[in-house]
């Protein structure tokens, strides 16, 4: 019953997550809408059932970190830190303004619950690897997690920085890849194939596991069995739609980066309810 209970409510947390990046975005400007939307219920997941951190102590040296490399997916993470107290929603008005706290990509001088300055793909996984090796040299035993886009493991480096995890045995660090087989110029199988991805990150040393990355049943599950695994890192990769959860964006690649009239916002706020 209790683990009901907390399915249930990370599902509607992961409802108001994506209700507040459409709202956070709006039809005045051209916001992510889809990598957003695709990586609501693992961030949902992590914020509100895995990760150990205290939103009144965002420095706190024993917290678990979260890394977003595919950092344009900024508004998703934006709305789970209000979820979760690092700061009111009222910030959300300043989402790519001049001078706001939410930049259109994260940055850890401007906002309060963001571990890294990320935009520039592929260099998430490395920058969860130092934290990684940080916290062993300090035999600390926080978790880092990182969050990567399918299109992003075009980039070499991501390749680099996970032989390196591999190599030093970095058992705290969990990669979760947001496989939603879409990036903004099209299908990932088009522009650059990086299936088989099992293989791939199996062959490169790291434990591996594939789920549907919007059943929060299976994400959490996946999360915990990380934890028992020592000696190697961990991935998930987690099977999405782009543009999760309001029908006229799921599974178009022309609303990676896009603006949207009023009609479509207010059909996108009518589908995802109160």
């Amino acid at each position: 019953m209790q683990r009901a209970r907390e399915i249930d409510q990370v599902i509607q947390i992961s409802r108001r997550i994506r209700r507040d990046i459409v709202e956070m975005i709006g039809y005045k400007k051209p916001g992510h809408f889809g990598g957003s939307l695709s990586i609501a219920d693992i961030l949902a997941v992590l914020y509100f059932y895995k990760m150990r951190h205290h939103p009144a102590r965002p420095t706190w040296e024993d917290r678990d970190r979260f890394v977003l490399s595919k950092g344009h997916g900024a508004p998703a993470l934006y709305a789970a830190l209000a979820e979760a107290g690092y700061f009111r929603r009222e910030e959300f008005t300043t989402f790519k303004e001049q001078g706001g706290s939410l930049e259109g990509h994260p940055n850890m001088k401007r906002t309060v619950g963001i571990e890294a300055n990320t935009g520039s793909l592929g260099q998430g996984l490395a920058i969860a690897n130092g934290i990684a090796l940080g916290g062993k040299l300090l035999k600390k035993d926080f978790k880092i997690y990182v969050l990567v886009g399918d299109g992003e493991t075009n980039e070499g480096e991501i390749w680099e920085a996970a032989m390196l995890s591999a190599h030093y045995k970095l058992d705290n660090v969990v990669c979760l890849v947001d496989l939603n087989g879409l990036q903004a110029m099209g299908p990932t199988r088009e522009i650059m194939n990086t299936a088989p991805m099992e293989a791939k990150w199996s062959a490169f040393g790291w434990d591996v596991q594939v789920i549907n990355g919007h059943i929060v049943q299976e994400i959490m599950k996946a999360l915990d069995r990380a934890d028992s695994i020592k000696g190697k890192p961990c991935v998930i990769i987690c099977k999405t739609v782009k543009g999760k959860g309001i029908s006229f964006l799921e599974g178009k690649p022309e609303y990676h980066h896009s603006l949207i009239t009023k009609a479509q916002y207010e059909q996108a706020v009518s589908e995802l309810g109160e």
